[in-house]
């Protein structure tokens, strides 16, 4: 892969759309990613080139799409992908993670959701200017985190009105639950290496501990304790890959203070330890 762009987020809160990272790369073709699932909404415009994306439908049925030049792709959050650049003709791509309570209806007025997630604009002029906005967001500029909030904005114009939507989503289509959802995944992404409950979630959303329950239930198939398990779990596991950390620090960082604790956890969401997932990851490079 050759040297690309990559910019994070400062680790501010906004609710109605919250950008995480940004980047830019020119990959060759024995480049891939994945399997993997992500937290957020991660959208990849294709600049030249093709690759491929596998993931999986919401009846966890996997799937394949090919993607060329002038489209692209979006990976949901929770979807087990896995993408790679086509080998004669590899893809170079700018990419942009962002959540927010407005996030979905955007991606909905852009045309995609899970059983379709690929990309294709209908206005070339406008593709172009998405693509620019997006590298902008790429890269380092001049200027307070307020200025990239403003690219974040024009993106999401682009991106709808490329495709051939013609609005943006208006507080009335966001309803009460999406806010609290958002509050919710916020206060966990902040917190998750400190001692906290479903309480406390619920607290900082201001609504009942049922209540709350009752929303991860019907949005996402699962409760607030099970989705901060596998939230942890997915943050040790990048630890584990990506650190030398040893399984004891990693568990201390992600909230385990008992290292026996944090091991059945792990074990319990990636069917294997720590330590075996860090070997076999490390052996299969």
């Amino acid at each position: 892969m050759k040297p690309g762009l990559f910019y994070l987020f400062p680790n501010e809160n906004f609710l109605d759309l919250n950008p995480y990272q940004g980047g830019y790369a020119d990959n060759d073709g024995a480049a891939s990613f994945g399997p993997c699932t992500r937290n957020h909404y991660l959208f990849h415009y294709v600049i030249s080139g093709a690759g491929t994306l596998n993931a999986d439908d919401t009846g966890l049925v996997e799937r394949q799409f090919k993607i060329h030049t002038g489209q692209g792709f979006l990976i949901f959050p929770g979807r087990v992908t896995i993408y790679w650049a086509d080998k004669q003709h590899p893809w170079e791509y700018v990419w942009i993670e962002f959540d927010g309570i407005y996030a979905s209806e955007i991606i909905k007025e852009a045309g995609l959701s899970k059983e379709s997630p690929i990309y294709k604009p209908k206005d070339r002029i406008l593709a172009n200017a998405l693509k620019d906005t997006m590298m902008e967001l790429a890269g380092e500029v001049k200027g307070t985190h307020f200025y990239k909030m403003s690219k974040l904005y024009q993106f999401a114009d682009y991106f709808i009105r490329a495709a051939g939507g013609t609005s943006m989503p208006s507080p009335a289509n966001v309803s009460l639950s999406d806010y609290y959802m958002q509050t919710a995944f916020l206060y966990i992404e902040k917190n998750f290496m400190n001692d906290i409950s479903v309480e406390s979630i619920a607290a900082r959303c201001n609504i009942h501990r049922n209540q709350l329950l009752k929303l991860f239930k019907e949005r996402i198939g699962q409760g607030p304790q099970e989705y901060l398990i596998k939230y942890r779990m997915s943050k040790a596991a990048q630890l584990l890959l990506t650190t030398g950390l040893s399984v004891n620090e990693i568990g201390n960082a992600v909230g385990y203070a008992n290292q026996l604790h944090f091991s059945r956890a792990f074990k319990n969401v990636y069917g294997m330890s720590p330590k075996i997932f860090r070997e076999n990851k490390r052996n299969s490079v």
